[in-house]
């Protein structure tokens, strides 16, 4: 079976499971506005109240709840550890999903896979753990990722609404201020223009009693400024 074939097969089987879309592997990442229209526009399945694992009738949408300290992703950096705590997977299981990475990853690449099947079977057995219970938790892990990734989305999808809404208060703000300036400079041309009109209406008396009187009473005046010479 082909791997895209058995990757489709599995994501029938198990929640969460990854299958590669070879089309979209092609196309160029998403822009910055593309990735925020995406997760605003994404449609987030709720978290069922049951525990994951108990229902299979459960729809194939639902995702198994995180509860406690859901921890932060940065960079890219997620504690996959206490992900899985948080989907109530116990240290010891996933240790054991870890002896079994392990040991698969020991064996030479050019091993043929039934032969590496029997082998970790056979190492699995002597130190007695279970195969269905490393196939559990295995599942378990791979579903409590895919309810990490829906958190996060959720999580993103918040930030960019109270974004969104603070995006469009301070755009009613610039808006209001861009009308008080207006309205500011409206009010200064309005200003200049009755105030040039009253001196033009006074100069009328000094032009009458002369510039040379003028300018000797204002040079005399304690009261007026004399204009800077230019």
């Amino acid at each position: 079976m082909a791997d895209s074939e058995k990757g489709k097969s599995f994501g029938k089987t198990v929640l969460g499971w990854f299958v590669v879309d070879e089309n979209e592997a092609t196309k160029p990442e998403n822009t910055p506005e593309e990735l925020i229209a995406k997760y605003a526009a994404a449609d987030i399945p709720k978290e069922p109240e049951t525990p994951f694992l108990k229902k299979p009738e459960a729809p194939v949408s639902a995702v198994p709840k995180l509860n406690g300290d859901i921890p932060k992703a940065a960079a890219g950096v997620v504690d996959f550890t206490a992900v899985y705590r948080a989907a109530s997977v116990g240290d010891a299981e996933q240790e054991r999903v870890a002896k079994a990475l392990s040991l698969v990853d020991s064996l030479p690449s050019e091993t043929p896979r039934d032969v590496k099947k029997q082998i970790v079977e056979a190492s699995l057995k002597a130190f007695s753990i279970p195969i269905e219970q490393i196939i559990e938790t295995g599942a378990q892990e791979i579903q409590a990722l895919e309810a990490y990734i829906q958190h996060g989305q959720a999580d993103t999808q918040s930030v960019l609404a109270e974004s969104n809404a603070r995006i469009e208060e301070l755009s009613a703000e610039i808006g209001e201020l861009k009308k008080i300036m207006e309205q500011q400079v409206t009010e200064q041309q309005a200003l200049v223009r009755t105030c040039n009109n009253e001196k033009l209406r006074v100069q009328v008396v000094l032009e009458f009693f002369g510039q040379a009187a003028v300018e000797r009473v204002v040079k005399e005046s304690p009261k007026l400024v004399e204009p800077m010479a230019k």
